[in-house]
């Protein structure tokens, strides 16, 4: 069996061909089993791979998203470079939904720069302020609450920071962070999303993941930056934003936020093409 992919950077910079999140997509999974999609995605050892696959509830394409250990059930950057794919093998346009475990999520593009439109989110869970800075390896006067668990299809701790440098300071404590595990849809994984206000309508963030006894970080987090969105809804805030996200682990991103005031959440960015190949299964 001949599987073709493609190779893309989402969340990109216009100028920087090695910026945003790598992503790679199998054109054509329907014929893959679970334990074959998982064996691909941690071949290939990136954050996600996704495969497309016949579409459900009327959607124009269907995604399933891996990690290298476990199905997502959205995840924004793999939602916008399957998208990418989808238009230009299948020739639907710049407007499609695409079906995936969370649901159908709406798509749309200007040229490369494409937009999703999240779930409604919710708030799971209120953390103690204090608990999650001494698991981020800050004092609590670097945490401006309230730190809450929010979801629109994936759960993370969104945990607002006091200073951009409180932000570029902060270094997970594996263990500590340990104690959220299972609180949310990563497998086993935590992540906390710590942002902080870089200016008039930016934000910094960088998103932090354990497993109990690893720490590795995102360089483009849609879905984080989604759940972002959701928690100003919760707190009555509305507006836009760029979000950069990445510039630690050597790929900066910018995720571009808008939070309308009847609550729908939009996250969008640049997908930029790498390449293409051949897998031999």
């Amino acid at each position: 069996m001949r599987l073709r992919y493609r190779l893309l950077n989402v969340f990109a910079l216009d100028a920087d061909p090695f910026s945003g999140n790598p992503l790679c997509v199998f054109e054509d999974g329907s014929g893959l089993s679970d334990d074959q999609q998982q064996g691909l995605a941690r071949q290939f050892n990136l954050s996600e791979t996704t495969f497309l696959v016949p579409p459900g509830d009327g959607a124009d394409a269907g995604v399933r998203i891996f990690t290298t250990s476990f199905e997502m059930p959205f995840a924004g950057h793999p939602t916008l470079g399957t998208a990418h794919v989808a238009r230009d093998l299948h020739g639907l346009g710049d407007r499609l939904g695409l079906s995936m475990p969370a649901g159908v999520i709406p798509v749309e593009a200007d040229g490369d720069r494409w937009t999703l439109t999240a779930n409604a989110g919710r708030v799971e869970a209120d953390l103690d302020v204090d608990d999650v800075a001494q698991a981020l390896g800050l004092s609590p006067d670097d945490l401006v609450g309230p730190v809450q668990q929010v979801s629109v299809g994936t759960s993370q701790v969104i945990a607002q920071a006091a200073s951009v440098e409180a932000v570029r300071r902060a270094r997970v404590n594996p263990e500590l962070l340990g104690r959220y595990a299972g609180m949310g849809a990563r497998g086993g994984e935590t992540l906390i999303y710590v942002w902080s206000p870089s200016g008039e309508g930016r934000i910094e963030a960088r998103a932090l993941i354990s497993d109990g006894s690893s720490v590795s970080e995102d360089p483009a987090t849609g879905s984080a930056c989604s759940n972002l969105g959701a928690w100003f809804v919760a707190q009555g805030r509305s507006g836009r934003w760029a979000v950069s996200q990445g510039a630690h682990v050597g790929r900066p991103s910018v995720l571009e936020l808008s939070v309308d005031p009847d609550g729908t959440v939009q996250v969008g960015g640049l997908v930029r093409p790498v390449g293409t190949g051949e897998v031999e299964l």
